[in-house]
């Protein structure tokens, strides 16, 4: 066995893995002959294992102290595994190992997928502007199907509590920015009490993503790209399916907004030609669902929250030097102007 190198941060004893492996994932996938993290992910972490069977993924939470309630990678284990054979595309689930005694903490293996996760205005340059337009849809259709997805049948109905689920969302996020901010920030307070103010009612319960944009989706290119699998479901839950497309809307970069793509942290790639703007996305999405919409800058407002917090998280843990990648210190730059978004949506949709 060549194996992985023993210094990549995150996988502990190469040896140790490769034994686990072998006992629970069967003696048909052969030795482990490496492993490399791959790009992109900012919260839980993602690398593959190249074995002689073919390539596996394996996913962990970062490295450092977690906060309370994030990073569960048994609770992604078990959304993935109740999605197999869905509407939805997912990577097949191979096995979760809960004693951190292997490789540091708790992981699981699952399917490696061919696709690409289109992040930069580079990225997008694959696609011409027809390509782009019907990818729009795809994944606005793709979101639909999370929603549409029946968890009671799946085996996920006790996965959340959907009423009340905006001001549950609303506290413990707060809770996450007093565990995890490194500094005070102008508009912070005040954007909470405003988004406290206007708590929308209650809403139907449907299976939500938590984090659904056009780079947590693997993409197949071609003639006509599509959309192979949907992946980083750790924050997934049953809530109010509007909170995800806001969350969409707050990633999502219209052409012609500098200031977003400054920011970049992962969105910059809707902004070519022909990708649909942010609204156009939710028109699209209103259409396939029959839901009402119109009450949307709420939910984006929202969504420029909740990524302002995971945000500083990340950026917390970068100070720390708790990272693995590159990128990262693009990160708590972008915090206080995601605060300043949330409020100017909230002014312009006069909420």
């Amino acid at each position: 066995m060549t194996g992985p190198p023993a210094g990549l941060p995150g996988i502990g004893n190469p040896a140790r893995l490769a034994g686990w492996i072998a006992g629970h994932g069967g003696g048909h996938l052969g030795d482990l002959r490496a492993a490399r993290l791959l790009p992109g992910g900012r919260s839980n972490l993602t690398y593959r294992l190249d074995l002689a069977a073919g390539p596996l993924v394996l996913r962990r939470p970062p490295l450092g102290n977690a906060l309370p309630t994030a990073h569960d990678v048994g609770r992604e284990y078990r959304v993935l595994s109740a999605l197999n054979g869905t509407a939805v595309p997912v990577p097949a689930t191979l096995a979760l190992c809960a004693d951190a005694d292997i490789i540091g903490a708790p992981f699981f293996l699952m399917q490696y997928v061919e696709g690409s996760a289109l992040r930069t205005r580079q990225d997008g340059a694959q696609l011409t502007a027809g390509q782009a337009g019907q990818l729009s849809a795809d994944l606005a259709a793709m979101l639909a199907r999370v929603h549409g997805v029946d968890f009671t049948a799946a085996g996920l109905a006790g996965f959340g509590r959907p009423d009340g689920y905006l001001g549950r969302q609303l506290a413990r996020w707060q809770r996450q920015w007093e565990l995890s901010a490194t500094r005070d920030l102008p508009g912070y307070d005040a954007l909470v009490g405003r988004l406290a103010a206007g708590l929308p009612a209650s809403a139907e319960g449907t299976l939500v993503h938590g984090d659904f944009r056009l780079d947590n989706t693997l993409v197949t290119l071609g003639t006509r790209p599509a959309i192979a699998a949907v992946v980083d479901w750790e924050l997934s839950t049953l809530g109010d399916p509007l909170a995800d497309l806001g969350l969409t809307m707050a990633y999502w970069a219209d052409p012609g907004d500098p200031e977003w793509l400054r920011v970049n942290v992962g969105a910059a790639v809707t902004g070519r030609p022909g990708f649909f703007s942010a609204v156009q996305f939710a028109a699209c999405y209103a259409d396939l669902t029959g839901r009402d919409v119109s009450g949307i800058g709420y939910y984006m407002a929202f969504g420029c929250f909740k990524l302002a917090v995971v945000l500083e998280g990340i950026h917390a843990r970068y100070l720390r030097r708790q990272t693995v990648g590159g990128g990262f210190e693009r990160e708590g730059p972008a915090v206080p102007v995601l605060i300043d978004r949330a409020h100017r949506v909230l002014d312009s949709y006069a909420v």
